[in-house]
């Protein structure tokens, strides 16, 4: 299975993946998943959001026990992030009928779309909308950098939009949700090869408008220019002074430029914040004082600073007895994360929890981003265990 995924979406100049919601790349993934899903004789469903389900038992039992992650990726993003859980589930489920188990429940593994939101802005498109955080007028408003619409572009990858929206009769079935993911961080780097989550840190993006006069380079004199660039960088280094004195996490990792000429002053610069604290209030205070640091440096730039939340997910407690029972079944420690997950989107409707998988260097959403095979194979054993404890008895 990772090794027919592996060629999809790569960039043969960077090593990295651009699979991207609804582009061919994502197609190829769609077509893996479903014919992984047909392979294993499962019960293939689309439901009205976009995401991809493969049930073993009835699909309108109560109680089902569900696993999986994502398919898509950042740009340039590693082979693991998503698929790592993907494949992970439909291993744990061959593990699971070579053991002979008898499931009591009805299991499903599902792919959610539009995960990284790497296309639209927005992360956890699919499961935003399953969960009702993410209305369906709020998504058709989204657009990609083409100006591409959301509903336009599932229309023109072959889906119906006309039906997106919460999904609480779906939800209403599910009895737990367990995502394995490999690790963003090195908390398991000296130790055990799988952990539990314990909770998500509040999180959210923030896009920065920088308005300033578009002029020559070459005519205009520094003291009669208004370049929102000055202000850009110096609110980027603002945030990540406050963000270390905060003990928290800043980072601007986008940016678009007009007229975005080499001899030319910009007339305005777009810089996108990513943000994450241990707790909300911290995090708030943050984001506030980085818009006060960008708006007094505008007043001196003669640039004006535009703010605007483009989303946010509060702090994630995952259920506390279904985390309990998998740290003590897997004798696994439980570890914090400041990464965002479909698993944390689902908590507050229905119990979720996550596995995490050893990553060496902690390094993610890069073409660097491993996890040794034992340590993946492992991560396959522990939900294998994991989804035998809840789904077979």
């Amino acid at each position: 299975m990772w090794a027919e995924l592996l060629p999809v979406g790569r960039s043969a100049a960077s090593g990295g993946y651009r699979r991207f919601a609804w582009n061919s790349a994502d197609a190829e993934c769609r077509a893996w998943f479903e014919q992984q899903a047909r392979d294993r004789g499962l019960t293939y469903e689309l439901d009205r959001n976009g995401n991809q389900w493969a049930w073993l038992g009835d699909p309108h039992g109560e109680g089902a026990v569900v696993t999986g992650s994502h398919l898509d990726s950042v740009p340039d993003g590693g082979a693991f992030d998503g698929p790592l859980g993907v494949v992970s589930s439909f291993a744990a489920l061959d593990e699971l009928r070579s053991r002979g188990a008898g499931f009591s429940k009805p299991l499903a593994i599902v792919n959610f779309g539009d995960e990284e939101g790497a296309r639209f802005g927005v992360a956890c498109i699919g499961s935003r909308l399953t969960a009702g955080v993410l209305s369906r007028e709020a998504a058709y408003e989204l657009r990609d950098a083409d100006g591409l619409r959301l509903p336009d572009a599932m229309e023109k990858a072959g889906y119906d939009p006309t039906a997106l929206g919460a999904d609480e009769e779906r939800l209403g079935r599910i009895g737990a949700f367990v995502e394995l993911h490999v690790e963003q961080g090195r908390y398991l780097a000296e130790g055990q090869p799988v952990g539990v989550a314990g909770a998500i840190w509040p999180h959210g993006r923030w896009r920065f408008d920088f308005h300033g006069e578009a002029n020559h380079a070459g005519t205009t004199r520094i003291e009669d220019r208004r370049d929102p660039m000055l202000t850009y960088a110096n609110t980027v280094l603002a945030a990540r002074k406050k963000a270390k004195l905060a003990g928290a996490l800043a980072t601007f990792g986008k940016v678009a430029v007009e007229p975005n000429g080499t001899n030319a002053i910009a007339s305005l610069v777009r810089g996108w914040l990513d943000s994450r604290a241990a707790d909300e209030r911290t995090l708030t205070e943050l984001v506030a004082e980085i818009e006060r640091a960008a708006a007094e440096r505008g007043g001196r730039d003669g640039v004006r600073v535009e703010l605007t939340r483009e989303s946010y997910t509060p702090v994630v407690d995952f259920d506390g007895p279904l985390r309990d029972r998998l740290a003590k079944l897997l004798d696994a420690p439980v570890l914090p994360t400041g990464a965002g997950h479909d698993a944390g989107i689902l908590a507050s409707a229905i119990p979720t929890a996550m596995l995490f998988v050893r990553n060496p260097t902690g390094v993610s959403h890069s073409p660097a981003e491993h996890a040794e095979v034992a340590d993946c194979l492992a991560g396959v054993a522990a939900l294998a265990d994991v989804l035998e404890d809840l789904a077979c008895q």
